[in-house]
């Protein structure tokens, strides 16, 4: 049995026998600690950007106890404090179809309720994110100089509109997620002039912004995905502010998902630095938890299985709420007051057929909603309130049950066991915790499965760990090949400071792969050396994928001198290819495997799956 079939098995039962033992389902009561010395104005915020649609689809919203209101006023209920809405130039392609007229529209509603409004500027008629910075229709062609004018005057009638009505939003941000720039190609970032075009178009809307407001009563952000990557963070700021001047803001914004984003202690790191680094407040505007893995629609979710494990909260009302009330915490703790609050985005799009991220689309949000799928709030809402209510008692967190581990390899030799297990936790949040094994490295002398014996230790108190062993011949001799340690144990990373592990849905196969990407031109060798290998033939494989151009891009193997390599080609994003070396012969015990890759700014993908095999 390899090793991926085994940790299918494992996997399958234990997600059996959570069902089983009870996990917490829409309408059952959630455990939500209060987050001690939590500002009274703490943001507590949602985006609510598709509800227009979904009520005009026929959507009803209904409070945890089963009554219909409306579902801002459900948010309110619960503690919901502020609200964001985007606004798209002319939107014809759906995403809500959010407008400047709709937004101004939310904008009444929410007031009119007492709730704060976060307006965010996508300069696009659709989804503007890392991967999409699409000019408006309206301005398709026009210079760089024409845009800043477009962008300062839009900004500018826009906010014009929202203070003639007597609606000027609490804050703005100008663009969304612009770690890649805005109104591409212009303002495309990275870029050979350092980043200026995009900076002054940036300058333009803030400078818009600031016109409109000369008492700076609202507050302005810019906004970047990958909240637990303080190297993207650094490089856009230090590009931003010191290189270009731009500094007239009050709040960096963050995306923060767990699943693609990294793990609530690196986002915790990222803005303890960029917050004094930068001088600024911080806010996570973006974050959401799943709470199911059902699909209830033709779309395929983004959130499910893969992305549970990845994200280190279970698939459930609890983990829902868990996982918002630990990305509250985070946000409060970041020193000097300057982590302001969140956003939890798009609670209220649950499944309703049509209303989707396009035209005719269906959901692929659902599972990280805060409605079930028939519009009734679950009792993960709570979340906004309990973390204020200091009257609680404080339930202690404890280990409910470690996940069974796997390993493989050959007789005779000895057996590299995991490092780490999984473990989850009582308020249904997991986390990888060090193994001390009773037989460090196994070695058996005949082929079947065994078991080994281990404890992971949480508050000075031990709990059993279990490894089955599969001991066979058809061995992946690579080392943490498939990088579920969750990290590059086990790989050398020579040349530039570019490759990293990624968590994330599309730059993963399994849990985790090896990531590449950088602002500048940079080249790289990955790879680690194999001893006491079997004499004989093997065959070399890797997965990849990404955006392409590589001056060279290489597989390789070395073996007493004598190199083999093949050539490594992607098209796009998660369209994975596999690039394989066959009938490499090992005489002496000791083969190197990797790649290598020279490449010009911006290049970006992923790899996964190394195989080092014996040719049967």
């Amino acid at each position: 049995m390899k090793r991926n079939m085994l940790k299918r098995l494992v996997l399958g039962a234990l997600v059996a026998g959570s069902l089983a033992a009870g996990m917490p389902l829409a309408g059952a009561a959630v455990q939500v600690n209060p987050i001690p010395g939590l500002p009274a104005d703490f943001i507590k915020g949602a985006d609510v950007s598709m509800l227009p649609e979904m009520e005009k689809a026929g959507a009803r919203y209904y409070d945890v106890d089963g009554t219909q209101l409306d579902e801002m006023q459900i948010m309110k209920n619960h503690g919901v404090n502020w609200v964001r809405f985007r606004i798209f130039n002319h939107p014809t392609q759906g995403g809500g179809f959010v407008d400047a007229k709709r937004a101004l529209e939310l904008t009444q509603r929410a007031h009119a309720l007492g709730l704060k409004v976060l307006i965010d500027f996508h300069y696009s008629d659709w989804w503007a994110d890392p991967g999409h910075q699409v000019t408006p229709a309206a301005w398709a062609g026009h210079s760089a100089a024409r845009l800043e004018k477009d962008v300062y005057q839009y900004t500018k009638d826009v906010l014009s509109m929202f203070q003639q009505a007597g609606q000027q939003p609490e804050m703005v941000q100008i663009g969304n997620e612009v770690k890649s720039g805005m109104l591409w190609p212009a303002g495309k970032l990275p870029a050979k002039d350092g980043g200026k075009t995009f900076a002054r178009l940036m300058a333009a809307g803030l400078q818009a912004a600031h016109d409109c407001d000369p008492t700076h009563k609202t507050k302005l952000m810019v906004h970047l995905p990958d909240g637990g990557d303080n190297a993207v963070y650094r490089s856009f700021f230090d590009m931003l502010i010191k290189d270009n001047g731009v500094d007239n803001f009050d709040i960096i914004g963050l995306s923060y998902y767990p699943f693609w984003h990294g793990t609530p202690a690196a986002l915790q790191a990222n803005m303890n630095d960029i917050s004094a680094r930068y001088n600024k407040d911080v806010v996570v505007v973006e974050t959401a938890f799943g709470y199911t893995n059902e699909n209830h629609d033709r779309c395929e979710n983004l959130y499910g299985v893969k992305e549970e494990r990845a994200g280190g909260f279970k698939s459930s009302v609890q983990g829902q709420a868990t996982g918002l009330r630990t990305v509250m915490e985070k946000v409060a703790q970041v020193p000097n007051g300057r982590g302001l609050g969140i956003f939890y985005w798009e609670p209220d799009w649950y499944s309703i057929p049509g209303v989707g991220g396009g035209v005719g689309d269906d959901n692929g949000w659902e599972s990280l909603a805060m409605f079930d799928g028939q519009g009734k709030a679950l009792e993960s809402w709570e979340t906004f309130s309990k973390v204020s209510d200091a009257s609680q008692p404080v339930v202690p967190v404890t280990i409910e049950y470690v996940e069974t581990l796997g390993a493989e390899g050959a007789q005779e030799s000895p057996i590299a066991l995991p490092k780490e297990a999984r473990v989850v936790f009582s308020d249904e949040h997991t986390e990888l915790l060090p193994v001390t094994w009773t037989t460090p490295a196994p070695v058996y002398h005949a082929q079947g499965q065994y078991s080994v014996d281990g404890t992971v230790t949480y508050n000075g108190e031990k709990h059993d760990v279990l490894c089955v062993v599969d001991v066979n011949d058809n061995i992946n001799y690579a080392q943490n090949g498939d990088f579920e340690q969750g990290s590059l144990a086990g790989w050398t990373i020579t040349g530039d400071n570019c490759v990293d592990a990624v968590q994330k849905t599309g730059d993963a196969l399994g849990q985790t792969a090896m990531h590449y990407w950088s602002d500048k031109a940079f080249s790289f060798t990955a790879s680690q050396t194999l001893k006491n290998l079997p004499d004989g033939k093997y065959t070399l494989k890797v997965s990849t994928q990404g955006g392409g151009g590589q001056s060279k891009y290489e597989l390789f193997c070395e073996v007493n001198g004598k190199r083999q390599s093949t050539s490594i080609q992607d098209t796009k994003w998660n369209d994975w290819h596999t690039f394989t070396i066959e009938n490499i012969e090992v005489k002496g015990g000791t083969a190197t495997i990797g790649v290598t890759m020279q490449a010009k700014p911006g290049t970006w993908g992923s790899l996964d799956n190394f195989e080092f095999v014996r040719q049967q």
